[in-house]
């Protein structure tokens, strides 16, 4: 096999830029991996979040975890036990968004918007639509607190990210 058949196209811009970011702006070779703030996020994936800026860190600083709407999944728990118990994880921040899609559709309306960009059925898959963002998010900052691989010590709060303020609400 060629390396062209076994290489995805289309990254040209993306693995140029890169090259000059480690040429011009890289500074964590040799980094330990310890969030050196103590800090973990757990947010959505969106792009209007940057998830250090926000609350003034630097790459280095803390350890993030993103999914679609910035719940607490079993992967997010699984993520903050292993960063409070092996990277110096001591406060966690829980950030979902204003204007985020997983709140804003239903169920049944990303699966069909996604079965018609797919052009197949896309029913049987699940996208976890947020339908109290508020209630959600005390469910998740709960779930935290209360997994028995968090000490009481690491401090949990919830926030909710206004993406057109830049602005952090605590609401737990």
């Amino acid at each position: 096999m060629s390396e062209s058949s076994t290489t995805a196209q289309g990254f040209d811009d993306l693995v140029e830029a890169n090259k000059r970011y480690a040429e011009t702006e890289f500074s964590t070779g040799g980094f330990d991996g310890i969030a050196h703030a103590g800090v973990a996020i757990v947010t959505c994936m969106d792009s209007r979040i940057d998830p250090l800026r926000l609350v003034g860190l630097k790459p280095g600083d803390a350890k993030i975890f993103r999914n679609p709407g910035g719940r607490v999944t079993s992967n997010a728990l699984e993520a903050l036990v292993l960063g409070v118990h092996l990277l110096g994880v001591k406060r966690i921040l829980i950030v979902p968004h204003t204007r985020c899609a997983m709140a804003a559709n239903t169920e049944q309306e990303l699966r069909a918007r996604i079965g018609e960009s797919a052009g197949q059925d896309a029913s049987w898959q699940a996208f976890h639509v947020v339908t109290d963002q508020r209630a959600a998010l005390g469910a998740d900052v709960a779930a935290v607190r209360s997994h028995p691989l968090v000490p009481d010590s690491v401090a949990v709060g919830g926030f909710l990210y206004d993406v057109d303020s830049g602005l952090l609400d605590q609401l737990f």
